[in-house]
């Protein structure tokens, strides 16, 4: 099926040893624990540009104004994956919102589902993803032609943006691929290696490495369309959990936290704002190294995965279009989920 990352560095990442089985009630309340945290997301994101909350975001001031200007016109977002602890008692807790350019979306769409249909054809799955994507990309009001990037050298990257253009393909879409490196500037406009402009750039590649690169200033002045939009920096930025805290206080999925250590009176979590694949947290008991940390950190209430048989699971929550579409489940030895952890399959039966 394509699935070329199902091992990383020698060691499966794809593990079907064992799987998740959930209730169709569990089912619901994560579908709605997912779709109440998009809203408050989303009057979170108002409330900053509004307010100018860049300082709780750790956004640079030279940035401010590109995501101001994609916040007020309202340029759609394609998804996000949510990460989320739960043990099927009490609420979801929302750890992060991987709101720029989150993966695992290839395994948790075709390749889970495809495993159900050998496993388990007679269950049903938390997994609408692929159709969502799908009517997603038709409704984005983009041109015909949508250019895709990614770095090179990492498999997983270029396999879930070559899932994406498959969707965006099946939607009626003209998708060339180019790598970062391979984007030119002719002086007004992004182009392609054959200088064709860039009308519109699916990017897996987040938005605070764009725009340090040398040529991201050029993007203010580019007619470029890019997916995600710039003002889903607001979200992708950690210190979006400390503002969240402080503009719904004890709601039930959200947990505390703030820019500042020790204000939450228990033990914490030092997250790196911009930090990824759990590098650079601190953590009780356990640290681990990484590039980041320099942007400043958020300290969110320390909140342990539930461990089973020595793996600690994170519930991945896809929204697409800005709605609620399924979930995949990862796994580690350790507390903190890295780029290495496990990817477990799921199923559900629907009450008879």
């Amino acid at each position: 099926m394509g699935f070329a990352y199902a091992e990383i560095a020698g060691e499966p990442y794809w593990d079907e040893t064992a799987c998740w089985e959930f209730t169709a009630s569990e089912v619901d309340v994560l579908d709605e624990a997912v779709e109440e945290l998009e809203q408050l997301t989303r009057i979170a994101a108002d409330h900053a540009i509004r307010f100018n909350r860049r300082d709780i975001l750790g956004i640079p001031e030279g940035t401010w104004p590109l995501l101001v200007r994609s916040w007020e016109r309202r340029e759609p977002s394609l998804y996000g994956r949510m990460d989320l602890c739960w043990d099927g008692t009490g609420a979801p807790k929302l750890l992060e919102y991987n709101a720029d350019t989150p993966t695992s979306l290839f395994e948790s769409s075709v390749i889970q589902w495809e495993w159900l249909q050998c496993a388990y054809p007679d269950a049903d799955q938390f997994n609408s993803i692929h159709e969502a994507l799908i009517a997603a990309w038709r409704g984005l009001r983009l041109p015909k032609r949508v250019h895709f990037t990614c770095m090179r050298d990492t498999a997983e990257d270029k396999g879930n943006t070559d899932y994406l253009r498959d969707t965006a393909i099946q939607a009626g879409l003209d998708a060339p691929f180019l790598f970062v490196d391979q984007i030119g500037w002719d002086g007004q406009r992004f182009v392609d290696m054959a200088n064709a402009p860039i009308d519109a750039m699916f990017k897996l590649y987040p938005w605070e490495f764009l725009l340090r690169d040398a040529f991201g200033s050029n993007i203010a002045q580019a007619p470029t369309r890019w997916i995600e939009p710039a003002w889903r920096l607001l979200l992708s930025s950690k210190g979006i959990l400390a503002l969240l805290w402080e503009l719904f206080p004890d709601h039930p999925n959200l947990l505390p936290a703030f820019r500042e250590p020790n204000r939450t009176g228990q033990l914490e979590i030092a997250k790196p704002l911009f930090g990824r694949e759990g590098a650079n947290m601190d953590a009780p008991g356990i640290r681990t190294a990484g590039p980041y940390g320099a942007e400043g950190y958020v300290h969110q209430l320390w909140w342990p995965l539930p461990s089973i048989d020595g793996h600690y699971p994170v519930i991945g929550a896809w929204v697409i279009a800005g709605k609620s579409h399924g979930i995949g489940m990862r796994e580690d030895q350790t507390p903190i989920t890295r780029d290495t952890s496990r990817f477990v399959p799921h199923y559900f039966r629907s009450p008879s």
